[in-house]
């Protein structure tokens, strides 16, 4: 008996001619094996039950290096074969079985059933004609008469989806193959027809599918890897393509059409490496200029296109560049409304540009596609917090630079402005108290913008001279009259230029 759950009973529910193979009993003088060919086949035998495949392999080798001729030892390797999920190898065991003894109907009808999933249905056929003229038993007879049906029925199926195929009506086509590949797996051919009606279906993902199927079931199939190569080019990704295009190098060196889509796709990958590494660098003007050579090198395939322009997005938004940015990203969004990364990039330099309720939007609709992005998440609080601050005291505003602007920028704005706006410069009473508030808001502004630290807090929506805004509450240091700034010198900071005021 065979236990429940053993590797022997798994292969009978799909394989149901193995259990012969168990219950074969040996038979010395018909087979003329030796002692030790026999103590392999019952080791083995063994083995295998216990599911030790390899083991139980090693042990029918050696039985058939022992004898040759022993046609349990084949029918037991091939097996150990099929058990292994290795079809091929088993196939030439099963034919030698065949061979050796002619009348062996549990081994005709295995190998039938194996060329059946392999679409060879003429020979599938012939297997089990034979196999209904030579005494079966009751279960082969039922079996074999079974998978004659079959395989009729998939002859049908085939003639009718090579109709639909030429006659260029591929949805149908791809239904008839559909049912014939459930049956014959392992065809090579009809998974390349399929994929071929996908192709043409526009459907590329799913003929790669069937090409690296095709790939791994007939030996040295450049053209399924030179046509994988090319949809995972076509598609945009540079890498697979260049994995694939050198696997059919590996089996053909000389092959012309993969050895030229070898140069181009390394040409092209090469550039966007480059790239990539500039990116991580920060060196973002050099990084736009190799994605522009992407678009150049390729500029037939959309997909390139797109990703170059949502790439030098990217840079001009981290390079503060924020026109250049919103441009080049609005441009990627027109393409792809829903491209989360041209969003994110066109927020951040609407942000820069002051352009607080853009930012916003871009922002909610970034997270509406990738809602758990910690990234969205914290630039839309920014905006939000940015927006109400813009309602307040624009320290940027007050100075007249952008929110990108340098310090210097910032202190020159800031020198330019005090001696504008100095009240000592003014004589009517209500124009001194406007240029008093005024003066201490551009001090306030310089105060805040020219310490790193306090423009950090402030560019994050908080404004650290708001006492509204600090946690604990506490005073606004610029909350003072203007005698309190009286002998203070605001062009001081580090410049060559000592100017001296006098009040009255």
């Amino acid at each position: 008996m065979v236990a429940p759950g053993s590797v022997t009973s798994r292969l009978g529910s799909v394989f149901p001619f193995l259990l012969v193979l168990v219950d074969l009993q040996y038979e010395g003088a018909e087979c003329g094996v030796n002692a030790d060919v026999e103590k392999h086949l019952e080791l083995g035998k063994k083995l295998l039950a216990a599911g030790q495949l390899a083991d139980a392999l090693s042990q029918f080798h050696a039985a058939v290096d022992g004898d040759p001729d022993n046609y349990i030892a084949y029918y037991r390797r091939a097996t150990v074969f099929l058990a292994m999920g290795k079809s091929k190898a088993a196939l030439p065991d099963l034919t030698k079985v065949i061979q050796l003894k002619m009348d062996f109907t549990a081994a005709r009808l295995q190998r039938g059933h194996l060329l059946l999933k392999q679409g060879k249905l003429d020979e599938a056929e012939d297997d089990f004609k034979k196999v209904l003229k030579s005494n079966p038993s009751e279960n082969e007879e039922k079996e074999a008469q079974s998978q004659l049906i079959k395989s009729d029925e998939m002859q049908r199926l085939r003639s009718q989806a090579l109709n639909a195929f030429g006659s260029g009506d591929y949805t149908a086509a791809i239904a008839f193959l559909d049912k014939i590949l459930e049956v014959c797996v392992w065809d090579a051919e009809l998974r390349e027809l399929r994929a071929e009606c996908f192709i043409k279906e526009g459907e590329p993902r799913k003929a790669i599918s069937d090409l690296k199927a095709a790939s791994k079931l007939k030996n040295d199939n450049t053209e399924a890897f030179y046509k994988i190569s090319t949809l995972y080019y076509q598609l945009g990704d540079h890498e697979l393509s260049l994995s694939e295009v050198r696997e059919c190098l590996k089996l053909d060196q000389d092959h012309k059409r993969c050895f030229a889509h070898y140069k181009q796709v390394k040409k092209l990958n090469k550039l966007i490496e480059s790239a990539e590494e500039l990116i991580r660098d920060g060196r973002y003007t050099d990084a736009t200029s190799k994605y522009e050579s992407v678009m150049k090198t390729e500029p037939s395939i959309a997909e390139y296109t797109v990703r170059s322009k949502e790439r030098i997005c990217h840079c001009f938004s981290k390079d503060e560049k924020p026109v250049e940015a919103i441009r080049v990203c609005s441009e990627v969004l027109q393409m792809e409304p829903d491209n989360v990364n041209a969003l994110k990039d066109r927020a951040e330099a609407y942000l820069i540009e002051e352009m607080y309720d853009e930012a916003i939007q871009d922002y909610e609709t970034a997270q509406e596609h990738n809602e758990n992005d910690q990234q969205i998440r914290e630039g839309l609080e920014k905006a939000q917090r940015l927006l109400k601050q813009s309602q307040k005291r624009d320290y940027y505003k007050i100075l007249g630079v952008k929110r990108n602007a340098k310090k210097q920028e910032i202190i020159k704005a800031y020198r330019k402005l005090a001696l504008q706006w100095h009240p000592d410069n003014f004589q009517n009473e209500e124009e001194k108290k406007k240029a008093e508030k005024k003066f201490i808001d551009i001090a306030a502004a310089k105060e805040v913008l020219s310490d790193p630290e306090m423009r950090k807090k402030f560019d994050d929506g908080e404004d650290p001279l708001d006492a509204e805004s600090q946690q604990g509450g506490g005073g606004n240091p610029f909350h003072r009259s203007w005698n309190s700034w009286q002998g203070f010198n605001p062009f001081s900071s580090g410049g060559p230029f000592r100017f001296k005021f006098h009040f009255n």
